[in-house]
Formats: C-alpha cells, sequence, structure tokens
C-alpha cells in the first residue's frame, strides 16, 4: 500500500500523457514484483497459523442390526436353469431356490401349469423367487413353439388369489450363421473350434451319412462349409433350426446338399443338380420285432390255402405305431373285408401302398387327407383276418402288388418346372456364401503361410 501511495503522489502535476505512461509502467513494475514475490512452486508460510487436533469416537451400526433389516425386507431373485435327465419338480425347484409347496402343488393340478412337469432335458427354464423361497415367475419355452417366427412360452406367476398359469407367443429373431473348417482328427471336434452347435454337427452327419462313413472316411484336411438358422428372443439364444446348406469335401470329392421349401413350412434336401436327397420311401413303416412272412407262395394262416401273399408281414406288438412310407393322400380309409382296420395311401404317378389289420386308425386320417412321409397313420394290430398282431404292407403300381425289396423304387416327387426355378435362385445365394467362406479360408492360410516364413 505504500508503494502505491507513492506513485500516486509521483503522478500528481505531471501531463496527462505522462501519466498515462507512468501508470502503465508502474503496473508492470507491481506485475513483475508480485510475480517474483509468490514464485511458483514456494510453500505458502504457515508459521502463525495455529493448528488444533480434534479426536471424536464414532459407534459403528450394528451388524445384527442391518442383516435383520435386510432379512425383514422382500428381496426378489433371478435364476435360470437346464433341465436335466432324470429331474423331478423336487430336484428342479431345489437347484432354483424354490421352497414353496402351494407352487409346487398347483403346478402338479393345473391343466397349463402341468406341462412345467414334461420339459426335456436340456430346454431353459427361468424364475424368480423372494428371499424365502416363494415363488413369484416361472417361465419356460414349448418345445412345440410357435413356427419359424414366434414361439410360445408357459408362464405361471403369483396373484393376490393364488397362481396363474397361461402361454404367450412372442416373435422371435432368425440369424443365419455361416461357418467352415478343416478337419484335423473328427468332425465334432472341427466343428466345435468353429463354434458350430453339436446339434447342427448331428444334422451335417445325417445329411451326408449315406455316402460317407464318419467313423472311417474322413481324411485330415477334409473341408466342410455349413450355412443355418438360429433362432433368439429377447437378446437370449432359443434353439437351433434346419441346415440351409451344407458341403462336404472329403478325399478332394465333394458333397452338397441344399434345404429347398416347395411350398411354405414343407421343404427337404436336394442336391446341387435339384435331386432330392429324400428316400422316396421308407424302407419299413414301422418297428418290427420280425418279418412274419413275405411276398411269396405260401399256407394263409387262416383259410389254410396255398395262394400268392401280396405283400409282407412285420410281426410288431400291438398299438406299434405305423408311419406312412411316403407323402401322399389318403384314397381309403376303414374296414375292408380280411384286412380289418385299412388304409390305402396315393402317391404321386402310379404309386400307392396299403396298410393292414391295424388295431385302430390313427385320429384325423379320413378319405382325402394329405399326409408326409414318417407321418403316424395307424396302430398295430389283428383285425380282419389275422392270427396275431402285425401289419401287412403292400407296395402297388397301378394298383397292382409289387415286391417293395426287388422292385425299382423311385426317387422322390421331382421339383416342377416352375419350383426348378425357384430352386436354382436359391441355390445361387447359398453357392455365394460358400465362396465368401472358401475365399475366407483361402485368406487364413495363406496369412498362416507367411508367418511360418
Amino acid at each position: 500500500m505504500r508503494f502505491i501511495d507513492r506513485a500516486k503522489r509521483a503522478l500528481l502535476g505531471t501531463s496527462q500523457k505522462t501519466r498515462v505512461v507512468s501508470l502503465v509502467s508502474l503496473c508492470f513494475a507491481f506485475i513483475a514484483f508480485g510475480a517474483a514475490a509468490v514464485a511458483p512452486g514456494t510453500p505458502p508460510d504457515t508459521r502463525d497459523i495455529a493448528f488444533r487436533m480434534i479426536e471424536e469416537e464414532i459407534s459403528l451400526p450394528s451388524l445384527d442390526k442391518q442383516l435383520d433389516r435386510i432379512s425383514k425386507e422382500k428381496q426378489f431373485y433371478t435364476r435360470e436353469e437346464r433341465i436335466r435327465a432324470g429331474d423331478s419338480l423336487n430336484t428342479l425347484f431345489s437347484r432354483l431356490g424354490i421352497a414353496d409347496k402351494a407352487a409346487a402343488d398347483f403346478i402338479r393340478t393345473d391343466e397349463q401349469a402341468n406341462a412345467f412337469l414334461h420339459l426335456k432335458a436340456g430346454q431353459v427354464i427361468h424364475s424368480q423367487t423372494d428371499n424365502r423361497g416363494q415363488l413369484y415367475m416361472l417361465s419356460a419355452t414349448l418345445p412345440e413353439g410357435g413356427g419359424h417366427s414366434h414361439s410360445t412360452n408357459l408362464v405361471l406367476t403369483r396373484t393376490d388369489s393364488g397362481f396363474s398359469a397361461f402361454r404367450e407367443t412372442e416373435r422371435m429373431e432368425r440369424t443365419v450363421e455361416m461357418r467352415s473348417g478343416t478337419i484335423q482328427s473328427s468332425l465334432f471336434a472341427a466343428t466345435d473350434a468353429a463354434g458350430v452347435p453339436d446339434a447342427i454337427t448331428r444334422q451335417f452327419i445325417e445329411l451326408f451319412s449315406t455316402d460317407i462313413n464318419f467313423n472311417s472316411d474322413l481324411k485330415r484336411g477334409d473341408r466342410f462349409n455349413i450355412v443355418y438358422e438360429m433362432f433368439w428372443q429377447n437378446g437370449k439364444f432359443l434353439k437351433t433350426g434346419n441346415i440351409l446348406a451344407a458341403e462336404l469335401t472329403n478325399d478332394g470329392t465333394p458333397y452338397q446338399s441344399i434345404w429347398f421349401e416347395r411350398s411354405p413350412k414343407k421343404g427337404g434336401y436336394y442336391d446341387f443338380n435339384g435331386k432330392s436327397q429324400k428316400k422316396a420311401f421308407l424302407k419299413y413303416p414301422l418297428e418290427f420285432s420280425r418279418m412274419s412272412s413275405g411276398f411269396s407262395m405260401r399256407v394263409h394262416p387262416v383259410t389254410g390255402k396255398v395262394r400268392q401273399h401280396k405283400g409282407i408281414d412285420f410281426a410288431a406288438p400291438t398299438g406299434t405305431p405305423i408311419r406312412a412310407a411316403a407323402d401322399g393322400v389318403i384314397n381309403f380309409s376303414g374296414w375292408q373285408n380280411g384286412y380289418g382296420n385299412f388304409i390305402v395311401l396315393k402317391h404321386w404317378g402310379p404309386y400307392s401302398t396299403a396298410y393292414g389289420h391295424m388295431s385302430r386308425i390313427a385320429a384325423g386320417m379320413t378319405k382325402g387327407k394329405k399326409v408326409s412321409q414318417g407321418d403316424i397313420i395307424g396302430y398295430v394290430g389283428s383285425t380282419g383276418m389275422s392270427t396275431g398282431p402285425h401289419l401287412h404292407y403292400e407296395f402297388r403300381v397301378n394298383n397292382v402288388q409289387k415286391n417293395p425289396a426287388t422292385v425299382d423304387m423311385p426317387n422322390a416327387h421331382p421339383l416342377s418346372a416352375r419350383e426348378m426355378i425357384r430352386f436354382k435362385t436359391t441355390l445361387a445365394g447359398m453357392k455365394h456364401r460358400f465362396a465368401l467362406m472358401d475365399a475366407a479360408a483361402a485368406s487364413r492360410q495363406l496369412a498362416y503361410n507367411r508367418h511360418r516364413q
């Protein structure tokens, strides 16, 4: 302050211009003086500052009281588990942390909730419970689903009046995955390394099992490309779908297959030339214990007369399911003389099949009904002129019985000209995907070779 007062008095009596110049000079001098007086890094002078330490005892809250408070507050827990083989409701509840007898009783007695007791191994189930194990929500996606675009969820919730179970349909998200790999030791090791789910690998084996013995034919260096579906819901994986296209190069020979839908939700696998890879007719239309009578001359077990047996008899227990040997339309369904309960299926062209002595015809299998290969059409019995439970099976060409063991069996119904146009479009898209995977594999191999050099 004394420095400033002297500066003011020195400026009195000077001209305005002189006073301005002098004032600016004094300001710079003052700034420089201040900067020198408080240089950076210089600790403040604390000699005149008094310090005093204060100690205060603070009591900690009671841990017991905190735990007691938390235990009295309702907490909710969400868990996820997979159904295991041999699971009971009790073992499942134990893993989910559920201790709720009322919920267990409801599941066992309610018609909708009872479906929780029939979930298959591997299915995912979610639960929400409180800290005492009371169940508030239980849900699972049902295996039958809602088609390729939706899934059906089974949901159980606790309400003020008890429990409620219902089914809800949710939209699924479909993704198409592409995976490729080279076999070094085994197919499963290679598909695991490529990130292919085991369910898809099993489909892959089934596709090519008529051409390749996967136990002995695979060689080191064989390559595969697979394009397949995956289904998701709310960001969670639900299930695998179909293989859309697959290729296996075994010892330099390529084997290829592509999924093609001839009509909505009805498709099959074809080679790249459009030839169906599905067998036209099942070798056997049921699981049987033995072939009790072939296509030959024989003594009829009821009449005792020698005559031609124009079919094949398969001995099997009463109630064994009988399956349609091929796609077709039911041409006859009902009782027919010595055949007993009898069904005739008309297939494409001149082909038809017949099934006799059934204990009963499956529900809905009436004349005009379309069936697919493998559909259950009835059950083994001993109706009509029969001495024991068996299936009498006939393969007919232009309505004349032929021996299915010796007849030149047809290929599956070929694609029409219009279907072939759609098939080629589908094929072009899959070939493009294969080309992308081959290019990526070649690039990886080139990078690997350079790294080794």
